[in-house]
């Protein structure tokens, strides 16, 4: 049984919460299913709009399923969110990514 099975076995026996959303949105992400992982991500940050973590995966998703301008709101959000927590390095390297959407785009 993979990691997928295991959380979303989880989540249908009731448990959901952002980290589940996030390890789940993570693990999609590595196996290639960026819109799985995407609305994964966007619960994860719906249960908890602090996540940081979350909304730079949830912009990486979003990106690889080819939503740029969703990606960069979600960067631009979590930026926001991180430089609110203190959160310097997350911060950082959403900038950086954002950058980069805005010159591809």
């Amino acid at each position: 049984m993979s990691l997928i099975d295991n959380f979303e076995k989880m989540l249908a026996g009731g448990q959901d919460n952002a980290l589940l959303r996030y390890s789940l949105g993570t693990e999609y992400l590595k196996a290639g299913d960026a819109r799985a992982a995407a609305l994964h991500l966007q619960r994860a940050v719906q249960h908890d709009h602090d996540y940081s973590a979350a909304w730079k995966m949830l912009g990486k998703a979003l990106t690889e399923a080819g939503d740029g301008a969703a990606a960069q709101e979600a960067y631009a959000t979590g930026i926001e969110v991180a430089e609110r927590k203190g959160d310097k390095q997350a911060a950082k390297e959403m900038r950086v990514f954002l950058k980069r959407l805005q010159k591809a785009g």
